[in-house]
């Protein structure tokens, strides 16, 4: 059995909200990849700053998200700080919710 399609999981991730921003992860731009061999995925991402307190709660949605996916088998998750996140990777829907520019 295998994981689905990369756009399947991208979109169930947008169940994944960051609790300070009540935005969900794929429209904040915090995800940079999304990994499948086989069953198993890889989740490349970074948090909007380092040391954010909501790390341990967005990776825990993260995994807990993709576990509920139908043919997912292990997920590792990699929080990463290189590109450094910034607000120009979110999406337009994103920017208007929360205010920030265009």
């Amino acid at each position: 059995m295998s994981a689905p399609p990369v756009d399947v999981l991208r979109e169930a991730l947008k169940d994944v909200f960051d609790p300070e921003l009540g935005c969900n992860i794929i429209d904040l731009g915090l995800v940079y990849d999304i990994a499948v061999d086989g069953a198993d995925v890889t989740i490349t991402m970074s948090m909007t700053t380092p040391g954010c307190p909501a790390q341990a709660a967005i990776t825990n949605g993260v995994e807990q998200c993709l576990s509920a996916q139908e043919g997912v088998g292990m997920i590792a998750v990699n929080v990463v700080w290189e590109p450094r996140w910034s607000p120009q990777r979110m999406s337009t829907e994103a920017k208007l919710e929360l205010g920030v520019s265009l």
